[in-house]
This record gives structure tokens, sequence and C-alpha cells, in this order.
């Protein structure tokens, strides 16, 4: 058979597999034309609202719902979504949503969120111990059952990958008070784990359970959810007028646990202190903290130091200085000021607790705070020869101890209104002692002395005069000494005889 022959032979078979891959081609169009007006059409049918409203409410652990969508294409706005529950979160409330259906995730079996976006989301949380708080399955996990969809072969799951939220407010109820949240933005996106995401805040305010602490401008904090857990990796904020806090933590809220950690510093005495201490204490205080939350509550701890310290215009530096014949007490440098702090369910413990100007003053020991009761047991130090002019003060009350200085334990009790110590009796009686056993060395001199001035019958009742006086001045000394408003006692004038009427 020749050549040609075959060629016309053959041509039909090759002509028939044209027209055959044509119409495949065309099938396959029309097939995906019809598919995308398939998904379409469901997307912008009320199954796919009712789909990311059950979705959403699962996830959260509420009963919520979309209002209706508004469709460009694949772009989709909806007015708001309000959800209720009774769980961690009572009640969320968003207002104009955006998103962008990504088809490429049907694939999958997904339906894939692109750059959603919501204007405002106000969240109301219940953290307290007894409240029924669940864990937060933001991954959307699979769940048919739930899935209102008309065509077993569209996906059933949906996934965000990733959200921006121009406007967070939160308010979380904790057993010990209420935390308010409001002014951040947040932005959301997805990690390689499909149960984790990561976040960042910019800005906002906070308002912590605890009144003695003032609000927090947040400057940013990077996040990260990861199996019911929230985790804050670094958060930097402003405090006070120039204080600056650093800070991470975690809180987990199907266990209900929270933790926290950081550094505080640039905080003036003033802005912690009532108004009458602020002119008496200034310096810059900082300060470490750890909070953990324990069965009986928050418990906060840390390590606080005062740098630059000044002590001013106090009663003990005044009466120390005109005692002590010297300008050195009037204004105290601190050279020390730490001390380890403890706070739980109101009562502050400080431990560790050191204040010292150098070579000149110390004051060592641990004192507790509840509510406006104080009690504490301490060590004061003083240079050698401040208080000589007190009989027994500096050889039976203060004994020498270290860095060459002189130490007497110190009771603190009372109040912070009206603080009460036992030094004061201790330096009255061994004043008394010390006067009393040096009168057996002297008496008969002195008894001879006031015999010839005064005469035999008012001897004894003059000296009795005397002492009374001396103990009243020696009292008002040591008020003076230990914080008293009392000024220091006068100097004793020579007695005056009256002068007999002529």
């Amino acid at each position: 058979m020749s050549r040609r022959s075959r060629k016309r032979r053959g041509a039909p078979t090759s002509g028939w597999l044209g027209r055959l891959a044509v119409a495949a081609l065309v099938l396959g169009v029309l097939g995906a034309a019809l598919g995308y007006w398939s998904l379409k059409s469901y997307l912008h049918s009320d199954g796919f609202r009712r789909l990311l409203s059950a979705k959403v409410s699962k996830a959260l652990g509420m009963t919520g719902e979309f209002s209706r969508f508004n469709w460009d294409g694949l772009v989709v706005d909806t007015a708001a979504f309000e959800a209720n529950g009774r769980g961690l979160i009572g009640s969320l409330h968003a207002d104009r949503l955006h998103s962008e259906v990504n088809l490429a995730g049907v694939r999958r079996g997904v339906w894939d969120l692109d750059g959603a976006s919501v204007n405002r989301v106000e969240v109301n949380l219940d953290a307290r111990s007894h409240s029924d708080a669940t864990a937060l399955a933001i991954a959307f996990p699979d769940d048919p059952s739930a899935t209102p969809a008309k065509h077993g072969w569209l996906p059933t799951a949906v996934e965000i990958n990733g959200l921006d939220l121009r406007e967070l407010i939160v308010k979380a109820t904790f057993d010990d008070g209420d935390l308010f949240a409001y002014g951040m933005r947040v932005a959301v996106e997805r990690t390689h784990d499909k149960h984790a995401y990561r976040a960042e805040i910019d800005g906002g305010r906070l308002r912590l359970p605890w009144p003695s602490i003032p609000a927090i401008d947040l400057d940013r904090a990077r996040l990260r959810y990861q199996n019911g857990g929230f985790f804050v990796t670094d958060a930097t904020a402003s405090i006070f007028k120039q204080g600056r806090l650093d800070a991470s933590g975690e809180w987990i809220p199907k266990q209900q646990q929270y933790a926290a950690e950081g550094n505080l510093r640039g905080v003036k005495c003033d802005e912690l202190l009532s108004a009458d201490w602020s002119k008496r204490l200034t310096g810059d205080v900082a300060s470490s903290f750890v909070i953990e939350h324990r069965s009986t509550g928050p418990l906060a701890t840390g390590t606080l130091t005062l740098k630059n310290g000044v002590l001013t215009a106090l009663p003990m530096l005044d009466s120390l200085a005109a005692y002590a014949d010297t300008r050195r007490f009037r204004v105290l440098n601190l050279s020390e000021a730490r001390a380890d702090w403890r706070w739980q369910q109101g009562e502050i413990s400080l431990t560790n607790l050191v204040l010292s100007s150098e070579s000149l003053v110390r004051l060592e020991g641990q004192l507790t705070i509840r509510g406006r009761s104080i009690d504490g047991l301490l060590r004061l130090g003083l240079a050698p020869g401040t208080l000589a002019a007190i009989p027994g003060a500096e050889t039976v009350v203060f004994l020498p101890g270290e860095r060459g200085m002189l130490w007497s334990p110190l009771h603190i009790s009372g109040t912070l209104d009206d603080p009460e110590e036992d030094l004061t009796k201790r330096l009255m009686d061994a004043a008394q002692n010390r006067m009393f056993d040096v009168i057996p060395e002297t008496g008969e001199k002195v008894l001879k002395f006031t015999r010839s001035i005064l005469g035999e019958s008012g001897a004894v009742g003059k000296g009795v005069e005397v002492i009374d006086s001396a103990a009243g001045t020696l009292g008002g000394v040591l008020n003076g000494l230990l914080g008293g408003s009392n000024p220091p006692p006068k100097p004793p004038q020579p007695h005056q005889e009256r002068p007999r009427p002529k």
C-alpha cells in the first residue's frame, strides 16, 4: 500500500481525536463555569450566612448571627454580628464587617476568608471562678452537623487567614473586680498551626481590677493564641506620668489560670504616696513583679527599690538634728532604700526592708500593712553619739553592732494615721534607771546641797519635782526623735523665787 493511501486512511481517526479534545475542553470550561456559578450562588444564598454564623458561634461558645450579607462578587460586607452566651463570653457585638472569599480553599474542603476586618468589637467576659468558662476554638473546627448546606460536595469548614480589628473594647469580670480595655487596634494572622494565631495590639488603655493601680496606656503588645490559651510574649506600656512598664504573661480560660511578670520603672514617689508624705519623701521608684492566680485570689510579689531618695521636713529628722547639734539630719539622702513585697487580699508585706543613710541611720526588718493597721519588727541603727544626751540610750537600749553603728530592736504597731512604737518607753526606762544608778554615789552630796538651799522640809518634794520635769523633757525628746509632732523642748530655766510682798 502506498504512503498516500495510508495517510488517507488515518486522517478520519486523528480528526475525531481532535474533536474529542475540543469537546472535553468545552465541557471542562462549562463545568468550571457551572461550578463557579454553583459556588457563587451558594455564597450569595442565606445558607452561607447561616453556616458562617454557626461556625463563629461554635468557636466562641455562644449563640450568634450575622446581619444580612451584601455581596460584590466574592467580597462581602455585613452590618453586624451579635452573640450571647453563658460561658466565658457573655456577650459580643461587632459592627461593619468585611471579607473576601478565596475559592482556592474549596479543593481542601474549606472556605478561606481573606482580608477580614471589623470596625469595632465590644466583648463582655465573665472570668470569675464560679462561671462556666470554656476554651475558645478559634480555628473553627469542622462540625458538619452544624452546617446547613444544601450540597454535600460544598465545604463545611471555615478558615480566617487574618483579621483587622480597628477598635476592640473589652470588659472582663474577675473575682476581685472588673478589667476594662478600650481603644485598642488588633491585627491577627494565622500561623502554620491550624489551631494557632498571632496578634499584635497597638494603643489602647487598660483599667485593672485594683483601684490602687492607675490606668495603663498600652503602647504595643504581641500575643499568641494556641490550644485554648492566650500568651502575651511581650508588652510595653506607660503608667503614671513618666513610668514605663514591660510585661509578659498568659491566660488559660478553661483552667481559670493566669500569670504575669515584668518590670516597672520611672515612677515618682509623689505619685504613690499621700499628699502629706509626698512632700517628705522624693525619689524614683522601680520594681519587679510577678502576678499569679491562687485559690485564695491573686498573689503579687516583687522587689522594690528607691533611687535618688531624699527624706526631708520630718519631725524626727528635725529633732534629731537639734539634739545632735548637726544639720545632717534635716535633709537625709538615702544611700539605700529597698524591700521585697508581697500583696494578697489587700494585705501588703514588706520583708528585707532597708532604709539607710550611709554611716548615719539604718533601718532594717519587716512590716505588714492590713488596711490601715501596721505591724512591724525592725532594727534601728544609729551612728555613735547620736543619742548621747539621753542617759543610758547608748549603753543599755542601743548596743554596738555591725557597720560600726549602735543597734536596737523596734516594734511598730497601731495604724498608718496613728503609729505606735516601743522604743520610747525602753529609752525612758533606761534613762530613769541610769539616773538612779548615779544617785547613790552622789545622792548624799545632792541632799546636803539641797538642804542648804531649801531647808529640811522642802528637799524631798523639790527633788521629786526636778525628776518629774526631767522625765517630761525626755518624753518630748523621744517623741520628736521617733516622728512625733511636738517641737524639741526648751532647755530648763533656772528657778526664780517669786518675790514676797513687802
